[in-house]
């Protein structure tokens, strides 16, 4: 795999994205992985917040996702109607969840919380409103669980690392092929051992990576 999926890789492309001022998801880089290292327990309001910033991400660049979750979250406190919210962020449906959560941020922080297993906060959080199974991984990311979101961009790189072309047909954002989970979790289990860094970590700064073009590789076929 020559300069790929090593250490130094890797943290090449973590300081590029420094450099690029593109280290943040809903938190700067440094906040993820102090918070996968050393997760707390949120609040409601935090806890509504995480999930409202999941809900908006999907299909939107980091800096308008940031930019509407920041707005609508000073406005929600002041319980506004939907049409008001719908001024600030034309998707009903995502404003309706945003909603449902916010108003039931307290059931539904506690809920998580009571659940014992990864694995159960994963399936509880794919319940939540707008939430799915891709975006749940996302979520308890940002929640300071250490998992990764299998999207597209990383299903594409697992199956780089993989070495199998074949398997790049399989690639679905909206199913994922169980091949290809298993390359994913061989790469971040290598990557894990190179870094001596959180899968967490590790994903948002790949998919980061993906996402703006610094891992030159993907770009042979399997582009959006």
């Amino acid at each position: 795999m020559n300069k790929l999926f090593t250490k130094s890789w890797f943290e090449n492309l973590d300081t590029q994205l420094r450099k690029m001022g593109l280290d943040s998801d809903d938190k700067s880089f440094d906040e993820i992985r102090e918070n996968l290292s050393h997760p707390r327990k949120l609040e409601p309001i935090e806890f509504a917040s995480a999930v409202s910033y999941v809900i908006l991400a999907g299909g939107f660049s980091q800096k308008t996702a940031k930019a509407i979750h920041k707005t609508i979250m000073k406005k929600i406190p002041e319980s506004p109607r939907l049409e008001e919210l719908l001024k600030i962020f034309n998707n009903k449906n995502k404003i309706k969840a945003i909603m449902k959560v916010w108003y039931n941020r307290e059931k539904f922080c506690d809920g998580y919380y009571k659940c014992k297993s990864l694995d159960d906060k994963l399936k509880y959080l794919e319940n939540l409103p707008h939430i799915g199974k891709i975006t749940a991984h996302h979520l308890a990311r940002n929640l300071g669980e250490n998992v990764v979101k299998y999207d597209i961009w990383i299903q594409r790189l697992g199956v780089l690392y993989g070495g199998n072309a074949d398997l790049a047909q399989k690639i679905d954002n909206g199913k994922l092929d169980d091949k290809i989970k298993k390359c994913c979790d061989n790469m971040f289990e290598h990557l894990e051992q190179e870094t001596n860094l959180p899968r967490g970590y590790i994903d948002v700064v790949l998919w980061k990576s993906c996402q703006n073009g610094l891992i030159k590789e993907l770009k042979n076929g399997c582009e959006d």
